[in-house]
């Protein structure tokens, strides 16, 4: 918002308030709302508070008519133009100009005072609430001006310029050769004999059984009638016992074998 610019805004307005006379301060100890003649106002109507540009108007209006009876202008606040007392929250100071403005430097105090405790607080605040944004806009005004002025860098390319990024501690994956197989993760177990297939277990070996030996048949040995056949020693399994030099006929007996 421009400080020339024609546009004037209302922040706040309340319905009644008072004004009164005050003597003249006559010590730096500050104003006292108890030596004012608080049941006999001097002058009684609405207030409204605006703004224009950085400047705050406080403007005492009649309720009906809306005529000007008088207004300050605000600068800053705190400030000289609108000072608190010292024994209430509810009564002010303020410092007013001539509304018609036919004489510059015109000016008196006046007591402000309002009926209920949170209209002042709302007075209150509105001023404080509008020249912290005067602040906000200056800190913003010199941060902008302090940009502008600064050399702006050129971030750019020029023409024919390149750019070299080195990357470290990257390292690739590597990959097995062509056609060399991945060692396969060693198990604790032996690996299979050559010629066995590969995931099965190995068989123990089958021991060989003895084949039992061929009984002779009985009715053969026991045929007395008829000439005993002629010996075999080829097929013969236990040898030629009969033949042995040195055996008895007792020894023959119990082999089972009857000579004649």
């Amino acid at each position: 918002m421009a400080e020339d610019s024609g546009y004037e805004s209302v922040i706040c307005v309340k319905p009644e308030v008072h004004v009164y006379r005050i003597p003249p301060r006559a010590t730096n100890r500050g104003y006292r709302a108890a030596d004012w003649k608080l049941d006999e106002p001097a002058w009684s109507g609405r207030l409204r508070i605006t703004a224009k540009g950085k400047i705050a108007y406080i403007k005492l209006e009649d309720k009906i008519s809306g005529e000007l009876f008088a207004q300050a202008p605000v600068e800053q606040y705190p400030g000289s133009v609108v000072e608190s007392v010292t024994d209430s929250s509810r009564y002010f100071v303020v410092r007013i100009e001539d509304g018609n403005g036919r004489e510059q430097g015109r000016h008196a105090f006046i007591g402000l005072g309002f009926a209920d405790r949170g209209d002042s607080f709302d007075f209150n605040v509105a001023l404080q609430d509008h020249f912290k944004w005067v602040r906000q806009e200056g800190e913003l005004a010199k941060q902008e001006a302090s940009q502008s002025a600064a050399p702006k860098l050129d971030l750019g390319f020029k023409e024919g310029q390149t750019i070299k990024i080195n990357i470290g501690n990257i390292k690739k994956k590597e990959t097995p050769a062509a056609g060399a197989k991945s060692r396969p993760a060693s198990s604790g177990l032996l690996p299979p004999p050559p010629g066995a297939k590969g995931g099965g277990v190995v068989p123990p070996p089958v021991a060989h059984q003895p084949v039992p030996p061929t009984q002779p048949n009985a009715a053969s040995l026991l045929d007395i009638g008829g000439p005993a056949p002629a010996a075999q020693p080829s097929l013969d399994l236990w040898g030629d016992f009969t033949t042995a030099p040195g055996s008895s006929s007792k020894e023959t007996a119990s082999t089972g074998w009857v000579q004649f």
